[in-house]
């Protein structure tokens, strides 16, 4: 019910009179719900603000496929590498995707996990933002049968001193042209039918300065995706990774 301008000022002189306690009292049990949606708001404006200032544009994506990677190793897979291009890491980064896992036999516990990788994986190829991946054998077998990995030999021809600097990385595997699976699957075919060639799509770079000393336990790939569109940036990202010792620029303060 609206106020009379009598009642209005009838009130604000009640109100003067109170004391701290009861002001604050007072404002809590009739205002408290445009208070509470105030301080949400205030919330996230500031929260907007904060992240706008802090957000880093991506220079690159990288996929971290069943494998994981020490704080000094990631900074520089992402300060490192854009501190030797002339970018600022504090506000440009190699986006990473942390935490995928792939497999095309999963454990029970595991299959869930598993499932959402790939389903986290194929969005981000299909939205192009997934341009380079750092795996296991495991996972380069999974990209590499889906197709989903570059042929390696004529991106790195590009570059003539790169090419001889990584050809000995070279390594083959098998993409998987066209299959029955989803006919065996559902047991409309007696046998599993695949048509395969073989490509040479990824790096082992397991011996490279950068990746030497870093205590992986088995063999690490690189690949590059095939639908990036920042092929060019992914090639000074290979060019950084091979770099020998202490040729690569440290992250900037």
């Amino acid at each position: 019910m609206k106020l009379t301008r009598e009642e209005r000022a009838a009130r604000r002189a009640s109100f003067r009179k109170m004391s701290a306690v009861d002001k604050a009292d007072y404002l809590y049990t009739y205002y408290k719900l445009p208070i509470a949606l105030g301080l949400l708001a205030l919330g996230l404006l500031c929260s907007g603000i904060y992240r706008q200032i802090t957000k880093k544009d991506a220079v690159l994506y990288c996929g971290y496929l069943n494998v994981s990677v020490g704080e000094d190793l990631e900074a520089r897979l992402d300060g490192g590498f854009i501190s030797s291009i002339g970018g600022n890491p504090r506000k440009a980064e190699v986006y990473p995707y942390h935490g995928i896992y792939l497999s095309d036999n999963p454990t029970m516990e595991n299959h869930e996990y598993a499932y959402a990788s790939k389903l986290k994986m194929m969005a981000a190829i299909e939205a192009k933002q997934l341009d380079v991946v750092l795996m296991n054998r495991e996972a380069y077998d999974v990209f590499s049968q889906n197709g989903y990995l570059l042929d390696l030999p004529g991106f790195l021809s590009q570059d003539s001193s790169l090419y001889a600097l990584l050809e000995p990385c070279l390594t083959t595997n098998t993409v998987i042209l066209e299959d029955n699976a989803i006919e065996y699957n559902l047991n409309e075919a007696d046998r599993y039918v695949a048509v395969t060639e073989e490509h040479t799509n990824a790096l082992d770079v397991s011996a490279l300065p950068l990746f030497r000393d870093a205590g992986f336990p088995d063999t690490v790939y690189v690949g590059v995706v095939g639908n990036s569109p920042r092929m060019s940036g992914v090639l000074r990202y290979l060019e950084y990774l091979a770099a020998p010792p202490g040729t690569e620029n440290p992250e900037a303060d």
